[in-house]
C-alpha cells in the first residue's frame, strides 16, 4: 500500500518525504479546502521541483477539492500555466466540472476523486472510471466490508482511504455548522471546526426520547441554543473521534486499499514527521521489511504528538463513528529546532579560526587594561561565567550542523533528537566531560548558553545527525495542563486530587521522570 502524507507547505513536504511517505498531497492558493494551510503559491514550484529531484521515487498529488463556482473555473483557467510549473502526478478533485479542463491541459496527470464526493458504492465508482478517474478517495463512511465489495466489483480502480486524523461527522466533511454559526464555510476551505467547541448538553429528561429535545449551548455563546436531531442514518452534530488505524493496516490491505492517507495539511512539521514515520514503520513491518518489535517504538511515539481521542471510524461499525468528542490532548514535547545541513570541513575550520581570533582579541583587551580594572574583570568572570562564553574547541568524532531555531533551548536542557530511523536519542549534557552537544555562535565560535527563534546557531555534537532531524524537549507547562485536564471533572473526589498533587510535588522537586505515572493516571481518568 502507498503511504500518502499531508504537506501544507514546502517544509512539510520535505518532512513527509524524508520520514517515509510514498506520496504527499498539497494544495494551491484559492483551490484547496484547507485555506488556513500555508498552501503553495508564487515561485514555490522551484523548491517543489528540487524536492522531487531529491526524492525521485516520491509522488506529488494536488488537491483541487473545492466546489467550483463560475468565477472559480475562470480563475483556474487563468492559472493553468502556473499549475504546469509543478511536477504534479495526480489531481484530487470533487467537482466533475473541471475534469475536461484538467484532462486537456494535464494529459499525463492522474485524476483522483476527492473524499468530498462521498463515493461509497461500486456503481458510482464505475461511473467515475468512465469519466477518466484512476483512483477513488472513498468517503469516510465506507466500511472495510464495503471497500472489499467495491474492489471486487471494480478491481482495476485504485482505492484510497484515510487511516489517521480528523473525521468530520457529516458526510465526508460536507458540514454546514461552521458556515451557519460563524459565517466561515467548510465548503470554501474556511472551516472553524465548530464541532470541536466546548458545548453543554441541555435536556428535558421527560422528553428525552423525542428527536430535537436535546440542545447544545456553547460556552462562549450562553444565550444561543442548538437543537440536536437524530434519525435512523444520522447522529448528533458534535465531532466524531479521530481515525487511528495503525493497528489495523492488515485489514485495510486485505480490504483492497491501494493507498492509505494521513489527514492534516494544517498540522505542524512535528506532527507530519512523527505520524508519517509511525505509519511507515508499521507498513514496513506488515510487508516483512522490519520486525514488529522494531516498529513498535515508532508506533508508540504517536502518543507524543497532539491528538484527540481516536477510534476506527466507520471501518468496523457505525456505532464507533457515532461517538462524539471535543477538545484535544496536548503533546508533552515542544519542537525546539530543525537540523539543517552539516558543515563541511572548511566551514568547520572557519568556525574554529573565528574562535581563536575571538580569544586572542579578548586576551589582548584584558592585557591592555589597567591592573585594577583587570582585577575587577577577572573577579567578575569568576562570579558570572555566563557573561563570558568559552570558545568552542575541536573534538574528535564530533560534527557541526546548522539548525533552525523554533523555540528556546538552554544548554542545560534535556533534549531529544528525532530522525526517520531513530525514535529518539537523548544526549547527555552535564559536566564538561559528560556533554555530548554544544550550542555554537557562528559569528565568533563561542559557546551559546541558549538560543531561540531569530538567533543564528549551530549545534556541535557527537551524535550522528542527518538533515531533517528534529530537536524536541519536554514542555515545562505540560505537567500543569495534565493535572488540570485530568481532574477537572473530579470535583467529588477532592481527596484524591489532593493526594496526587502531593505526589506530583514530590516527583517535581526530586526531578523524577513522570511519564509512566502520568500515562497511567491519564488513562485511568479517561476510562
Amino acid at each position: 500500500m502507498e503511504l500518502l502524507s499531508p504537506a501544507g507547505n514546502v517544509e512539510k513536504l520535505y518532512y513527509a518525504y524524508a520520514y517515509g511517505a510514498d506520496a504527499a498531497y498539497i494544495g494551491l492558493k484559492r483551490f484547496s479546502l484547507r485555506v488556513k494551510a500555508d498552501n503553495f503559491y508564487d515561485d514555490e514550484y522551484k523548491r517543489v521541483n528540487e524536492l522531487k529531484n531529491q526524492f525521485p521515487k516520491k509522488k506529488l498529488h494536488c488537491a483541487l477539492n473545492i466546489s467550483f463556482h463560475n468565477a472559480d473555473i475562470k480563475s483556474l483557467e487563468s492559472n493553468i500555466d502556473y499549475f504546469k510549473k509543478y511536477p504534479i502526478d495526480a489531481f484530487i478533485v470533487q467537482d466533475i466540472g473541471i475534469v475536461p479542463l484538467l484532462q486537456k491541459n494535464f494529459p499525463n496527470a492522474a485524476l483522483h476523486l476527492s473524499t468530498q464526493a462521498s463515493c461509497v458504492n461500486s456503481e458510482a465508482v464505475k461511473i467515475y472510471k468512465s469519466m477518466g478517474f484512476s483512483r477513488i478517495v472513498l468517503g469516510r463512511e465506507a466500511s472495510l466490508k464495503e471497500i472489499r465489495e467495491i474492489k471486487d466489483a471494480v478491481p482495476d480502480m485504485e482505492l484510497e482511504a484515510f487511516c489517521h486524523g480528523a473525521m468530520c461527522i457529516a458526510y465526508s466533511g460536507r458540514c454546514l455548522m461552521s458556515a451557519y454559526l460563524t459565517g466561515r464555510s467548510a465548503q470554501a476551505g474556511a472551516c472553524s471546526h465548530t464541532c470541536r467547541w466546548d458545548f453543554d448538553i441541555l435536556k428535558d429528561p421527560k422528553a428525552l426520547a423525542e428527536s430535537g429535545t436535546l440542545a447544545l449551548r456553547e460556552h462562549k455563546r450562553p444565550d444561543e441554543y442548538f437543537p440536536v436531531y437524530e434519525g435512523e442514518n444520522f447522529t448528533a452534530v458534535l465531532s466524531s473521534k479521530d481515525i487511528k488505524m495503525i493497528e489495523h493496516l492488515k485489514d485495510m490491505k486485505d480490504a483492497g486499499l491501494d493507498s492509505i492517507k494521513i489527514e492534516g495539511r494544517m498540522k505542524s512539521v512535528y506532527y507530519v514527521a512523527i505520524v508519517t514515520r509511525a505509519y511507515r514503520k508499521a507498513l514496513d513491518a506488515l510487508e516483512g521489511k522490519i520486525s514488529e518489535e522494531e516498529a513498535k517504538p515508532f508506533i508508540d511515539d504517536l502518543e507524543n504528538v497532539s491528538h484527540r481521542e481516536s477510534g476506527t471510524g466507520f471501518y468496523y461499525s457505525r456505532s464507533e463513528a457515532d461517538k462524539t468528542v471535543s477538545g484535544a490532548t496536548d503533546s508533552r514535547y515542544i519542537l525546539a529546532a530543525e537540523v539543517l545541513d552539516e558543515l563541511s570541513e572548511n566551514e568547520e575550520e572557519k568556525i574554529f579560526e573565528s574562535a581563536k581570533t575571538f580569544l586572542s582579541k579578548k586576551k589582548a583587551e584584558l592585557e591592555a587594561m589597567h591592573p585594577k580594572a583587570r582585577e575587577i574583570r577577572q573577579k567578575d568572570q569568576m562570579l558570572h561565567p555566563e557573561k563570558y562564553p568559552e570558545v568552542v574547541k575541536k573534538r574528535h568524532g564530533w560534527t557541526m550542523h546548522k539548525i533552525l531555531p523554533l523555540n528556546m533551548i538552554k544548554n542545560e536542557d534535556l533534549i531529544e533528537f528525532i530522525s526517520p530511523d531513530i525514535v529518539c536519542s537523548r544526549p547527555a549534557n552535564g559536566t564538561q566531560e559528560e556533554r555530548e552537544w554544544i550550542l555554537v555562535n557562528p559569528e565568533n565560535g563561542t559557546e551559546r548558553t541558549w538560543f531561540c527563534d531569530g538567533h543564528d546557531c549551530l549545534i556541535y555534537t557527537k551524535e550522528k545527525l542527518v538533515k531533517g532531524t528534529l530537536i524536541r524537549l519536554e514542555d515545562p507547562e505540560y505537567n500543569k495542563r495534565f493535572w488540570k485536564i485530568g481532574f477537572k471533572n473530579e470535583k467529588k473526589n477532592r481527596n484524591n486530587l489532593h493526594i496526587v498533587s502531593i505526589i506530583f510535588y514530590i516527583f517535581e522537586k526530586r526531578n523524577l521522570h513522570l511519564e509512566g505515572l502520568q500515562t497511567r493516571l491519564h488513562r485511568r481518568n479517561r476510562h
